[in-house]
Order: C-alpha cells, then structure tokens, then sequence
C-alpha cells in the first residue's frame, strides 16, 4: 500500500475536509499523469517531485512500461497535503517523518498528533509574530499617510 493509499484510507476525517478541495483533472480510473503535468497542477517543479520521492515524502509512483512516472488523484490529494505542510513552513524531516507514520498505519495515530500539535505551536506563533509586524506596518503606513496628507493642505 502506498502512503498516499494509507493517508486516504486511514484518515478519520476525509482528506476532503481537511483541505481546501481543489478538483482532480480527470475521474478516478482516468487519472494517471505525467509528471509535468503534476508540475503544472500542483505549482511544484518536476525535480521538487523526484527529489519528494528520492527521499521518501512521494513514495511509490507508479511508472508506465517505458518507466516514466504516472501519478494518480491520490498522489495529487497527498501533494495537496504537502504543500499546505510547507506553507506552514513544517521542517521537510518533520514532513518526511509523517509520511513515515503515515505508512506505520493507525498505530501511529498518536504519534501523529502530537507531531501536528507541535507544528501547530508553531504555525500559531508565526501568526502572533506576522500579526505583530502588521502592526507595525500598519502603523508606519498611517504615519506617512497623515505626513502626505499634512503637506498636500500646506
């Protein structure tokens, strides 16, 4: 079984749920592509893709008999996954490392939370951080705003 076979199917909450949908190209059955076009759907270049897989974050692609990578709706829904994890900024070993539970099964659901939970610290103290720099932002446009404003009157 795959990972992307394991996260689907082992989920408690459809991945669907967990994830802005974004729509497959083609119906399951139909959904074999090429890696450009992967690249194309998904916003990552093709050696992002390989390098997913040489290090075990995309493992198991399928290939066609000429050897060339044929990726499914369930790899699109894990890259999904993926780059939502990196826009959080996850280290790409903690990724790596859930993936690896991911494969582990539902015995590694504990382990799985409390990976999540502790990104989620840190996504929550980036915001505080980010929220804190809009501030200062906000301000410093306001006093130029007023400054600008002060010398049009003048």
């Amino acid at each position: 079984m795959t990972v992307t076979e394991t996260v689907i199917e082992s989920m408690p909450v459809p991945l669907s749920l967990c994830l802005t949908p974004v729509p497959h190209p083609r119906p399951t059955g139909q959904d074999r592509y090429t890696i450009s076009e992967v690249a194309a759907h998904t916003g990552m270049s093709a050696d992002t893709l390989r390098w997913y897989e040489r290090i075990g974050l995309m493992p198991h692609v399928d290939r066609n008999h000429t050897g060339q990578r044929r990726f499914t709706n369930r790899d699109l829904d894990w890259l999904a996954l993926v780059g939502k994890l990196r826009l959080t900024g996850m280290p790409v070993a903690d990724m790596v490392r859930y993936a690896e539970l991911v494969r582990e099964g539902k015995s590694s659901y504990p382990a799985r939370e409390e990976l999540l939970t502790a990104h989620r610290e840190a996504v929550r103290q980036r915001i505080a951080e980010l929220q804190g720099t809009l501030e200062v932002l906000d301000y410093k446009i306001d006093v130029y705003a007023d400054a600008r404003r002060a010398s049009e009157r003048a």
